[in-house]
C-alpha cells in the first residue's frame, strides 16, 4: 500500500484543518489506519486510529473531543478533522496502515507509512 498524506498548513490557534490520507496499491479498505505526529525534538506519538470496518475509532487523550478520524471507502481515503487547534498540535503528521496486531497506538505495529504533512499552529 502506498500512502499520500496531505492537508497540512499554517493555522491560528482555535482554527481547523482536515488532513487526508489517500491510498493506492493493495486493498486499503481491509486495513486499520492511524495518524501519528512528531514535533521537533520529540518522539513520534499516536494521534488517532480507525478500524478496517470504520466501526471503531481511537484517540489520544490530548486530541479527544477535538479531532475526528473517518474513512471514505469509495475514495480509499482516511481523514483527520482537526478542530480547536492549539500550538502544541504543531508537528509533522503521518498516516499509516496496519495489517494486524491488537494495539492501535503502537507505531511498531504499523506496516506502511505515508510521507507526512506539516501542521503549524500559531499562537
Amino acid at each position: 500500500v502506498q500512502l499520500q498524506a496531505s492537508g497540512g498548513g499554517l493555522v491560528q490557534t482555535g482554527g481547523s484543518l482536515r488532513l487526508s490520507c489517500s491510498a493506492s496499491g493493495r486493498a486499503f479498505n481491509n486495513y486499520a489506519e492511524g495518524w501519528f505526529r512528531q514535533a521537533p525534538g520529540k518522539e513520534r506519538e499516536f494521534v488517532a486510529a480507525i478500524s478496517w470496518s470504520g466501526d471503531f475509532t481511537y484517540y489520544a487523550d490530548s486530541v479527544k473531543g477535538r479531532f475526528t478520524i473517518s474513512r471514505d471507502f469509495a475514495k480509499n481515503t482516511v481523514y483527520l478533522q482537526m478542530n480547536s487547534l492549539k500550538p502544541e498540535d504543531t508537528a509533522v503528521y503521518y498516516c499509516a496502515v496496519k495489517y494486524g496486531g491488537s494495539s492501535y497506538s503502537d507505531s511498531k505495529q504499523y506496516n506502511s507509512w505515508g510521507q507526512g504533512t506539516e501542521v503549524t499552529v500559531s499562537s
